[in-house]
């Protein structure tokens, strides 16, 4: 059994409203861990807290409540040079390659600047592993005396990704991380990730509303709805055969990719909750198609269900091995897999 990287408990964030009257719930007493060598998926709806959760679990925002640790560190209890030390050990993939990047800078200084930051390295030696970071991003080296408006988006994103491994992380968040890029683009970066991983033994958090970039890259997937988990547990199970009926909602708006043809949609009435004003009982019961009385006053909790977790009193206590059709990771690791990303993503 691999060792817990990074694990959070009862992690809550809230932002007041711009009245100053309320509280917006961005994040609600979540918990979470990640096993080292793997990557965890957290998706949902746009508005639902993945990007909010990342940052909390970097330390970029402080949380509300609850507890933070990395390999068996306490993260909150840190300050100064510990914190700065931290960095070193995790790092960001922003979402908007062209945005994250200083227009002002060269691609040397760009992918240099956490090895100057952290003091590793003489001037000589830095060049040099520059070098060899776009070498293995799959960059021509030519490419260190450019400045990044010079560069293709995917090429800007293989940047991003140079520099996020510069110092040798253990672990990598990666926010959106191919979604503004196109669908053959979004291939390469997809495999370059798979990669690295297996390369440099690295372990990702992705946050992602894409049900096929996370089914191709993900070991364990978290579903998040209204700044809670409803769901949690291997990839395979989750997207394959999905319990609580926010994921079969979701998962239902992605075609079939064994027969490329579409699902019978499940179609969520309304819209998410004011985030400010929850309902009470479970979130999702305003818009759940199988919500009874006791959902509108029961807040529901995780629970285990086979290899899962789920929010959800509705759910039996068995799974009911009902697939939903969507292709397995297995296959898509694989060298015919890999050969047919691009299809796998295409809609």
């Amino acid at each position: 059994m691999k060792p817990v990287l990074l694990e959070a408990q009862n992690l809550s964030r809230s932002f007041a409203s711009r009245d100053g009257k309320s509280l917006v719930h961005a994040v609600n007493g979540v918990d979470l861990r990640v096993a080292a060598g793997t990557t965890m998926g957290i998706v949902g709806e746009s508005g639902c807290g993945k990007s909010t959760l990342a940052r909390l679990l970097l330390r970029l925002i402080e949380p509300s409540g609850g507890s933070i640790r990395f390999d068996g560190r306490d993260v909150l209890a840190m300050n100064g040079h510990e914190l700065k030390a931290l960095r070193r050990h995790m790092q960001f993939v922003h979402q908007d390659p062209f945005a994250s990047l200083n227009p002002r800078m060269s691609v040397q200084a760009i992918i240099s600047e956490p090895l100057d930051i952290h003091a590793i390295g003489t001037s000589t030696s830095r060049r040099q592993r520059v070098d060899e970071l776009l070498s293995l991003v799959g960059m021509d080296r030519s490419a260190a005396t450019k400045y990044p408006h010079e560069f293709s988006g995917g090429q800007r994103q293989r940047i991003c990704i140079a520099r996020a491994i510069a110092i040798e992380p253990k672990l990598v968040v990666l926010d959106e991380p191919v979604s503004a890029l196109d669908v053959s683009i979004q291939a390469q970066i997809l495999n370059l990730l798979n990669d690295l991983k297996a390369r440099l033994g690295l372990t990702y958090v992705l946050i992602s509303h894409d049900l096929s970039v996370v089914k191709y890259l993900c070991d364990q997937v978290a579903v998040m709805y209204l700044g809670k988990f409803v769901e949690q547990g291997p990839a395979d199970d989750v997207l394959n055969k999905p319990l609580h009926p926010y994921t079969q909602a979701l998962v239902s708006a992605v075609p079939d990719i064994a027969t490329h043809t579409p699902r019978q949609r499940i179609i969520l009435k309304g819209e998410p909750p004011n985030p400010e004003q929850l309902p009470s009982g479970c979130a999702f019961h305003p818009r759940c198609f199988k919500a009874v009385e006791s959902c509108r006053t029961t807040t529901q909790q995780l629970r285990d269900v086979g290899t899962e977790k789920i929010a959800c009193d509705q759910v039996p206590v068995q799974r009911t091995g009902r697939s939903n059709g969507v292709a397995r990771r297995d296959s898509a690791s694989s060298p015919a897999g890999r050969n047919s990303i691009e299809s796998f993503l295409r809609r």
